[in-house]
């Protein structure tokens, strides 16, 4: 369920009206930004974006950046992008990450995203980079976590409910056997993971944990666990409960020393027009904390204040 909150009565060219005015003079508005932006939805946000720039021939975007900054300027920023360019800005800055590529972030969008939506966001990718996700990701990558993340991305699932016990049992077992002998690079894992519908998977890895008494996750993690195992583990917890990945992102972005904004702002702008709500849930179940209440410890100016409200709370 979507924590964001929108109007009943809505109008593209009142809103870049009041937007052009929050940023004119010598003070940004900030207040208005947040209002208007954050209680629209992706398909009101980029009729807003077509209005500002029929109206006053500016890209929106732009003028934001450069009146913003920041968190804040980010988590707007992120937010008012098409959702598909989203994700490929968001995979960009994941694989040109300065020390190493962020792998984590690749396998969620590719894992999470239903087959059309990961299309979309190859094509945005490809549009806005001159160049493919995949031919990005090889050049950055190597081995076996290449050979997972270009399998992932470049994957286009069957998205039906049909399953089939017998190969789910059946594939339950290679994947219990590959493990069992430590070959965790296996063809055949990165091959089930990266081409069965994710009805299937799950039907598979409730095979894998009812017939050897343990789930995969668990038994994929271990001393001396490596890269691979690691990635390997995030893409079975992406298709298989999605809503836990997440919580488990924003509890490690936001307890520790020190916030992880950008994890932070990645789920809280990317599921709340989907499931943010059912990810509140299972926060507060796993951290007798309400993540609203987390986030305000956290944060703090605008950039608090947007968050929030995405989350429901303004």
């Amino acid at each position: 369920m979507a924590s964001l909150i929108t109007p009943d009565q809505f109008s593209a060219n009142q809103d870049a009206e009041a937007l052009r005015k929050a940023c004119q003079g010598w003070g940004t508005n900030e207040k208005v930004i947040i209002s208007i932006l954050s209680h629209r939805s992706a398909t009101q946000r980029k009729e807003i974006r077509v209005a500002y720039e029929q109206l006053y021939q500016e890209d929106l975007l732009k003028r934001l950046e450069s009146e913003l900054s920041g968190d804040f300027e980010r988590a707007v920023y992120r937010w008012t992008l098409d959702p598909a360019d989203r994700d490929a800005v968001l995979a960009n800055l994941a694989i040109k990450k300065p020390d190493e590529t962020d792998y984590n972030v690749i396998i969620e969008i590719s894992s999470v995203r239903c087959p059309e939506e990961l299309l979309a966001v190859r094509k945005a990718y490809q549009l806005r980079y001159r160049c493919s996700l995949e031919e990005d990701l090889a050049q950055h990558t190597a081995g076996d976590i290449r050979k997972l993340l270009v399998a992932l991305v470049t994957a286009y699932r069957y998205d039906g409910n049909e399953i089939n016990e017998k190969l789910a049992s059946s594939e339950a077992n290679i994947l219990h056997d590959a493990i069992k002998e430590k070959c965790f690079n296996h063809e055949e894992i990165i091959r089930i993971l990266s081409t069965r519908s994710k009805t299937q998977l799950m039907a598979t890895f409730n095979k894998y944990r009812d017939d050897h008494g343990s789930s995969i996750s668990k038994n994929l993690l271990g001393d001396g666990t490596s890269n691979f195992q690691k990635a390997l583990h995030v893409a079975i917890r992406c298709l298989n409960d999605p809503k836990k990945y997440f919580e488990k992102v924003l509890r490690n972005a936001i307890i520790g020393t020190g916030t992880d904004e950008n994890a932070l702002t990645r789920v809280i702008v990317t599921r709340a027009e989907r499931d943010l709500r059912d990810i509140m849930v299972v926060y507060y179940k796993k951290n007798s904390v309400p993540l609203e209440q987390a986030v305000a410890q956290e944060t703090s100016g605008d950039y608090k204040t947007f968050l929030l409200t995405l989350l429901g709370k303004n």
